[in-house]
């Protein structure tokens, strides 16, 4: 595009520049045009001072060549452009014809307001087609090396630049092949071009993947482990009473127990399973906090009536959107567990109070606590503080707080924990709250009966 821009600049310029002579010089053919009393134009035009490569000829109307100066070969007896002769205004034209390449300039002559003749200046155009063509031909080459030229410059930039793509599709083929999904893709450009972006969430893709592979590993080991012991105890007892004969108590009870452990142990995978598949849904509607944490307290009183005294300090009416049953699954969760991690005459606190456009619900206890460096990982499935994993018959399998996170995470709210070692541990449950002014008294019934 440049050098046809450039070509058609220079065209235009050159027959501008023959344009402007061909009218200079026909304007001092004008003025040296003599008449003889018959009306024909002297044929003596050697006095006019024109440019020396302009061609002259004058024409009359029968077609008969009344003068011309410094004749063009194989122009002797013809016009140079036999279209100029019929036009009755001034005309530019091109001609090839003979071999020759002309630029005419037609210019019909009056007299009385009468046209009488036709003068016809032409120039020869063969060094500016030389001119032309030296032209293009150094455009060509020009054109030929800068193609070149970026063509070696592109294949380098591109090389360069896909060069994280290639190392992308090598990591890929080396995870395939050694299922290493720890491998990273190195880059050493700018993290925010596109590559860079591409190559950030390849990493963070691998990083996910690994931590889902990992986690199902550990999943897998873990429940094989939680379904070995129970699966163990069952088919002692049952060995047992097959050797004794007899049906004994004990046995069966042990192995009512251990049934009902495999019970919410598939229980709690299953609808984890279902809330991470999207297929859990929850029945939201309008909640009265206050009325669901008091209803809390009295069943958390009678379950440690014999061990550890259950409070219910200060509580604010609060009214939130939610599903009452998981609600209260979380907050029967927690307080069962302070109850059960609370030593004998310990003492478990719960509470609720409305902050700003928030509800508070806290639930402390004064047990051993939960050690530091355990906290970030208390609410993933399967773990547990205890350092054995041994346990009583009562202890959990460590999916209860990883249910009771997805179910406040999903009422808009989010659940704290705080614990000190041999100082208690203390939850906290946030929820957005619903404003009754808002709502325009939709709510009909009392906060309490």
């Amino acid at each position: 595009m440049f050098a046809a821009a450039v070509i058609y600049v220079f065209t235009a310029l050159l027959f501008d520049q023959i344009d402007n002579t061909l009218e200079s010089s026909a304007k001092v053919i004008v003025s040296e045009i003599q008449l003889t009393s018959l009306g024909r134009v002297k044929p003596d035009l050697s006095s006019a001072e024109i440019n020396s490569d302009v061609y002259v000829q004058v024409w009359g109307l029968d077609n008969q060549l009344q003068s011309n100066l410094r004749l063009l070969e194989g122009y002797a007896d013809k016009s140079f452009d036999s279209t100029g002769l019929r036009s009755d205004h001034p005309i530019y034209r091109e001609v090839n014809e003979e071999g020759k390449h002309l630029r005419v300039f037609s210019v019909p002559l009056e007299q009385n307001g009468h046209k009488i003749w036709v003068l016809q200046l032409a120039m020869d155009l063969v060094n500016q087609d030389h001119a032309r063509a030296g032209l293009i031909n150094i455009l060509s080459v020009a054109l030929l090396v800068a193609m070149l030229f970026s063509g070696l410059v592109a294949w380098f930039t591109l090389g360069q630049t896909l060069k994280p793509l290639h190392a992308i599709t090598e990591t890929a083929e080396q995870i395939n092949r050694a299922d290493d999904l720890s491998r990273r893709i190195p880059y050493s450009g700018p993290e925010n071009d596109e590559i860079g972006n591409l190559v950030g969430s390849f990493n963070q893709t691998l990083e996910r993947l690994e931590a889902l592979f990992t986690s199902q590993q550990r999943l897998l080991a873990d429940v094989s482990h939680e379904l070995r012991t129970p699966l163990t105890v069952i088919k002692g007892n049952v060995d047992l009473m097959r050797r004794m004969k007899v049906l004994d108590d004990e046995s069966l009870t042990s192995i009512d127990q251990e049934a009902g452990r495999l019970t919410r142990l598939v229980g709690g995978l299953l609808m984890l399973a279902q809330a991470e598949s999207g297929r859990l849904t929850l029945s939201m509607k309008l909640v009265e906090l206050d009325l669901l944490l008091t209803e809390v307290f009295q069943e958390m009183s009678v379950l440690g009536r014999n061990k550890v005294h259950v409070h219910l300090n200060e509580i604010d009416q609060c009214l939130v959107n939610g599903d009452r049953d998981r609600l209260k699954q979380v907050l029967i969760n927690l307080a069962a567990n302070a109850i059960q991690y609370t030593p004998q005459g310990g003492d478990v606190f719960l509470s609720l109070e409305k902050i700003g456009e928030q509800a508070r619900i806290i639930c402390r206890d004064t047990g051993p606590g939960i050690p530091a460096e355990d906290l970030p990982h208390i609410f993933e499935r399967f773990y547990r503080a205890e350092k054995s994993r041994t346990r009583g018959k009562t202890s959990g399998f460590g999916l209860g707080l990883s249910i009771a996170h997805w179910i406040i995470e999903h009422h808009g709210g989010r659940i704290e924990v705080e614990s000190k070692e041999g100082k208690g541990t203390t939850f906290a449950i946030w929820l957005p709250v619903l404003n009754l002014k808002e709502m325009g008294g939709l709510r009909t019934i009392p906060l309490r009966e």
